[in-house]
């Protein structure tokens, strides 16, 4: 066999089983995270804590998950991903269960911002880390199936919590959150299996040796990190604010949040499709073609005024940044070993989640200085543009071809 995987490798493509488990787990997290924006007013009315206090919660949880992310894959690199998803599970639903109980705003924001934060970020790494060691033929698939999950949670976690706070208190509400998040991501666990790297190919044996420390100072990594940076930086700014810029065109409140809406469903479909077509292309040219349709589609938010053209941006927009997402993973595996994917992700998502910080900041800081949202989509172009330059950067990799199909080898 030449030390290639068994017909029951996880390498082989069938631990879809992960795939699920990854699915749910990224689901529950972001629901758990944004069901701050359907409690805000309820919590706000009962307590008497401000908007800004209560929503500096979910600031917190962003950045408390970013630094966080970083150190659980480094633990997962360590110690396999299956105790790391376990921990991070147990901390989730706490983080609920004591935020339920929280009789002061300081005591919210330390345990829904920074423990669920944290708790949240040990699902991503460690999760696409696994699948992308577990798959060759399918894996920019496989990922992006995993990063569906953050997709799908606007439509599952978020209605289930607005109907039970049309029944219960925000008290009893976060609790059944911890309690359900405890019930679907424990059992879940039993699933994320650790991968060993692939033996006797060329790829092991030019990756293997690079410690950690050497890959985040590798040219791939930054490359990616990089490119990761400034692709979130360029649609974080028109995700967050293109529904001010909508009403600010005549457009009521309830049309323009399904602007929003229309992003999320479309960036669900790009995930699925940028997979597929990176399995058979290539993850590369995928990425920067994605990332150039990001760029353009973001400042085409300037030509339009009417709710159709703002869906045909949206729907556009949507698939392009859902879609690129996951394949900066993908490429992460092709020039770095599974022994330290755990690590490399958790670095580039840590400046991913700050790129995504900058983008609203930036677009509210020029929006005050301009007086109008016109330099915030010239600037994500700009910025998108230079991601999709610093893309093409990135190594091409000569394809080996194995017993197990094409397999990308990178020479440093």
């Amino acid at each position: 066999m030449n030390g290639s995987p068994s017909a029951d490798s996880p390498s082989m493509d069938r631990n879809w089983a992960l795939v699920a488990a990854g699915a749910l787990l990224g689901c529950v997290a972001i629901g758990a995270i944004f069901s701050l924006a359907v409690l805000l007013a309820p919590m706000g009315a009962a307590t008497g804590w401000s908007r800004a206090g209560l929503s500096s919660a979910l600031t917190l949880a962003f950045v408390s998950g970013a630094f966080a992310g970083f150190g659980w894959g480094m633990l997962s690199d360590r110690f396999g991903p299956r105790v790391i998803v376990l921990a991070g599970s147990l901390l989730l639903g706490l983080s609920c269960v004591l935020a339920s109980r929280a009789g002061s705003l300081l005591q919210f924001q330390l345990s829904f911002g920074v423990l669920l934060g944290v708790a949240s970020s040990s699902f991503f790494a460690p999760v696409i880390a696994a699948t992308a060691a577990s798959f060759d033929r399918r894996r920019n698939l496989a990922i992006s199936l995993v990063s569906a999950g953050v997709g799908v949670a606007p439509m599952t976690m978020s209605p289930l919590v607005a109907w039970l706070i049309s029944h219960y208190d925000w008290r009893q509400t976060l609790l059944i959150v911890g309690v359900l998040a405890w019930a679907l991501t424990l059992p879940a666990v039993w699933f994320i299996r650790a991968v060993p790297a692939a033996r006797d190919t060329a790829d092991a044996a030019s990756t293997q040796a690079m410690t950690a420390t050497q890959a985040l100072k590798s040219k791939p990594f930054i490359i990616l990190a990089l490119a990761f940076f400034a692709c979130c930086a360029a649609h974080s700014g028109p995700i967050f604010h293109t529904v001010s810029y909508a009403v600010g065109c005549g457009l009521g409140v309830t049309a323009a949040v399904t602007i929003y809406s229309m992003e999320g469903a479309a960036g669900l479909g790009g995930r699925l499709l940028c997979g597929a077509l990176a399995d058979r292309i290539g993850a590369k040219p995928v990425l920067v073609a994605g990332l150039l349709i990001q760029a353009l589609a973001a400042v085409a938010y300037l030509k339009v005024s009417q709710l159709d053209g703002f869906y045909a941006v949206a729907l556009v927009f949507g698939m392009a940044y859902g879609g690129t997402m996951p394949l900066y993973a993908s490429l992460a595996r092709d020039a770095f070993s599974p022994a330290i994917l755990g690590t490399v992700l958790g670095a580039m998502n840590m400046l991913s989640s700050l790129g995504m910080a900058l983008g609203p900041l930036m677009g509210g800081w020029l929006y005050d200085r301009f007086g109008s949202y016109t330099w915030l989509y010239v600037g994500s172009m700009a910025v998108g543009l230079a991601a999709a330059a610093i893309a093409m950067l990135f190594p091409t990799a000569p394809a080996q071809r194995d017993q197990d199909g094409l397999r990308p080898v990178l020479q440093e």
